[in-house]
């Protein structure tokens, strides 16, 4: 008598399930039923975003396309995200009412930010600035087309400073980006740009010379960068820190104080004080059999390492392939294999003028070829999960 069909769960799409459904299409499992629950059937390469801020390619061709990956792979897509899990009766429940059962689940669910605190609705007026948050990402598109409809009405010959709140190379690609398509779509304004980072220094984990170039690209890019302060509430006029001081701003880029999906507070995952979920070196959540997690929603501490690992979409990448193992391993009741993050990993940082910086540990080197080199990266990442007609 065949065993009953084991439920896998995949919990967000996110560059990790990609790999997994990836695995699932190249070698289906006739004990395994594959469900994915996520807010669309699209899912955005963060890798590519810059480029697409910067006006160099469409939102499509960021995008992989979890509905064709979920029926190569054989999975069944759910378009309504998770909302509550039930650890204990093994059960999810999604936005739209739906009740999900798994026997192996997976999350991999990004991350999102901690926003500054705003005017009240009654003391707001024109003279606050526009937040733009870099996170969620699957829902940038809308906050970054609202932001190009309301240049759009700025008057002729008048000046905007946009200010970015965060010193990671987020921040910084981010700004560069939005800097040159926002001086392509109203050159009749002058636009100035600042970067506000509470660290002393620009790329914190990055060596000197990939900090020089950034530095370097920023200041031709007109970008003034403001170190040791820290961004704390949106006010009239621009950005109140955390020294009492204001820093003039009509447009506020917001890449910092990254923190968990607020609907895993509410669960009995084991979460750290940003609520990202705890998992070992199998990438399963701590005390929880069963369930794992990757990417930006996992908080992993590597033995070497006496913090978690920084969010970058680089380690989702890496922790694909063996969480696609691990997570058909555990649905089998085998053995589940350790993964051990890369020391050093490579950073392709845009500066939105059609050259990039490259950064690995203290190696560091910047021209138009780098930003020709990560476009062939990033457009071979995103097709190889896409189907064969797709660019």
């Amino acid at each position: 008598m065949m065993p009953p069909m084991k439920n896998l769960v995949l919990i967000g799409a996110g560059h990790a399930h990609a790999f997994v459904l990836e695995a699932f299409a190249q070698r289906p499992d006739p004990a395994i039923a594959v469900i994915v629950v996520s807010d669309s059937a699209l899912s955005a390469y963060s890798g590519s975003v810059p480029a697409w801020l910067a006006g160099e390619c469409t939102l499509r061709e960021t995008q992989i396309d979890v509905a064709a990956l979920a029926q190569q792979a054989g999975a069944r897509l759910i378009t309504s995200p998770a909302v509550a899990i039930d650890t204990s009766t093994r059960q999810i429940t999604l936005a739209n009412g739906e009740v999900v059962h798994f026997d192996v689940a997976s999350f991999n669910v990004g991350s999102t930010l901690k926003l500054p605190e705003q005017p009240l609705p009654e003391t707001h007026d024109e003279q606050s600035p526009y937040l733009l948050a870099m996170r969620p990402l699957s829902s940038l598109h809308h906050r970054w087309q609202t932001l190009r409809d309301n240049v759009e009405q700025l008057p002729r010959g008048s000046r905007q400073r946009v200010v970015s709140v965060g010193g990671g190379a987020a921040g910084c690609e981010t700004l560069m980006s939005v800097l040159v398509q926002l001086r392509q779509q109203r050159s009749d304004i002058t636009w100035q740009g600042a970067l506000i980072s509470a660290s002393t220094t620009l790329l914190p984990d990055a060596g000197r010379l990939p900090r020089w170039l950034t530095q370097r690209a920023l200041r031709r890019a007109g970008i003034t960068v403001l170190h040791s302060v820290r961004g704390e509430a949106l006010v009239n006029g621009g950005v109140h820190t955390s020294e009492g001081e204001l820093i003039e701003a009509d447009i506020v880029l917001w890449a910092t104080g990254a923190v968990g999906q607020p609907w895993l507070q509410g669960t009995a995952l084991p979460l750290n004080q940003q609520g990202f979920i705890q998992v070992n070196n199998t990438l399963e959540v701590a005390g929880q059999p069963g369930l794992f997690a990757a990417g930006d929603c996992a908080a992993f501490n590597p033995p070497q390492h006496s913090s978690p690992l920084p969010k970058a979409g680089v380690y989702a990448v890496r922790m694909g392939p063996l969480l696609a193992d691990n997570l058909r391993a555990a649905c089998h009741r085998e053995p589940l294999a350790t993964w051990q993050p890369p020391k050093r990993v490579l950073a392709l940082i845009g500066t939105g003028d059609g050259h990039a910086i490259a950064s690995r540990g203290a190696i560091g080197f910047s021209g138009r070829w780098v930003w020709e080199w990560k476009k062939r990266i990033d457009a071979r990442f995103i097709a190889r999960f896409n189907p064969p007609f797709e660019s």
